[in-house]
């Protein structure tokens, strides 16, 4: 039986409910108009988001595993055939009526949905909190934290012991006006490990001031602010670097506490997908009811829409954002084609003119990091068929143990075509 009574010793589970839910919840806006300038207040939760997203719980696809186990696939999971293992994640919801919003309850996204800004844009982002279907009892609040974003006040990093969170049944709009070009990462920054590890995580871009500038390069896409051209680029592709434990996924789904010092994980993951399933194409948007719709012939990717197939032209230049939200070093690996690194941690590697860009074959990302990469796509062989070249996680737990080569694991492909047989590229990833 559980006492009502408050002792000395609580959770940090429920520490981070009286530090930021609590706060939000019992007139917290109250008190911040208290310490913040009013129109601060009003610009952050009165003016209309640019996006809303809504974090819930779901179900994602993962191939079976070598040998038997009792926590993969789940026997919990609604259709075996389609849905493996139980996760936390995002939805991007805005345009959707309120409705259509509580519908997507039990429907999270993994990774979360990208998205991209422009330099000193202001951006507000609004997080509904749907609560968990799976976990009724588990009733955790979340936030969005931009990780490494530099914030003018602690009161929209996300952070909730100097920050606040999103009660169930509550909504907070975050407001951004970013500084500094790069590749950034957002997670969930309520029991981190946990939340993280669930799949509460997804990719932002900031495109520098210099965008448009044609005479520097002529698709007039850069990743910095480089005078020069150096950093353009005619494609570019997100890779956000992730692992999965089942066990710990079903002890969440089971009402069960994992042992996270036990973690030992089973798949590694781009953009919330295992190899061969990252060359699957992306999923087709959004249906009448605002569910998401699997790609073409792929129904258990329904939940996981985000391709890691990378396809371009002979002769262009191809820039790679890396990022890393798993618990593991990651080794990214370009087999054929040296990467020249032209940023880390939304840092752009030039130092007063002094290029400190380099070229290698292989990018090792630690968690929490990011880097931008960018690629010249070699000549065409001229054979039928594009050219093909093997992007993958070297470390040798990352890209073996599922049978075939890359199997379940960190493994992409980069496909160069002749030039001018794919149209100009309008958003990542496509």
């Amino acid at each position: 039986m559980k006492s009502n009574t408050f002792n000395n010793r609580i959770s940090r589970r429920d520490f981070l409910k009286l530090a930021g839910g609590g706060l939000l919840a019992a007139g917290g806006m109250g008190l911040l108009k208290k310490y913040l300038a009013p129109d601060l207040v009003a610009l952050a939760q009165m003016e209309a988001p640019d996006k809303i997203f809504a974090a819930t719980d779901g179900w994602i696809y993962l191939p079976p595993l070598p040998t038997p186990s009792p926590y993969h696939p789940d026997d919990l999971s609604p259709d075996p055939s389609l849905f493996t293992t139980y996760m936390f994640g995002f939805r991007d919801v805005t345009g959707m009526t309120d409705e259509q919003i509580l519908n997507q309850k039990m429907k999270a996204q993994h990774s979360a949905p990208m998205f991209w800004l422009d330099q000193d844009q202001q951006f507000r982002i609004e997080i509904r909190n749907l609560g968990l279907q799976m976990r009724p009892d588990l009733v955790d609040a979340h936030t969005l934290h931009f990780h490494g974003f530099k914030n003018a006040i602690p009161f929209f990093d996300g952070e909730p012991s100097s920050s606040v969170s999103v009660p169930i049944n509550r909504s907070f709009t975050y407001v951004y006006r970013p500084h500094d070009p790069g590749t950034y990462m957002f997670h969930c920054h309520v029991e981190d490990t946990e939340h993280v590890h669930m799949g509460m995580t997804g990719l932002v871009f900031i495109r520098p001031a210099q965008n448009g500038n044609t005479s520097l390069y002529p698709s007039g896409k850069f990743v910095f602010n480089d005078g020069d051209g150096s950093t353009g680029y005619d494609r570019e592709f997100g890779m956000l670097l992730s692992e999965m434990w089942v066990d710990s996924h079903w002890a969440d789904s089971h009402i069960q506490l994992p042992e996270w010092s036990d973690y030992k994980p089973d798949f590694s993951m781009i953009n919330g997908r295992v190899y061969p399933d990252t060359l699957a194409p992306n999923g087709q948007g959004f249906d009448a009811n605002g569910d998401l719709i699997p790609p073409d012939g792929f129904p258990q990717l329904q939940y996981q829409p985000i391709s890691s197939l990378v396809q371009c032209n002979e002769g262009e230049r191809v820039l790679l954002r890396f990022a890393n939200l798993g618990f593991m070093q990651a080794s990214m690996t370009l087999e054929g084609i040296p990467m020249r690194v032209v940023g880390k941690d939304a840092t752009y590697l030039n130092n007063g003119g002094v290029d400190l860009s380099y070229l290698t074959n292989t990018i090792n990302i630690s968690p929490g990091e990011s880097f931008d990469a960018i690629f010249n796509a070699p000549p065409h062989s001229g054979a039928s068929g594009p050219d093909v070249y093997l992007l993958y996680n070297r470390n040798f737990a990352m890209s073996h143990s599922l049978g075939g080569f890359g199997v379940g694991k960190q493994m992409t492909e980069i496909r160069v075509y002749p030039a001018g047989t794919l149209p100009a590229q309008t958003q990542p990833n496509t």
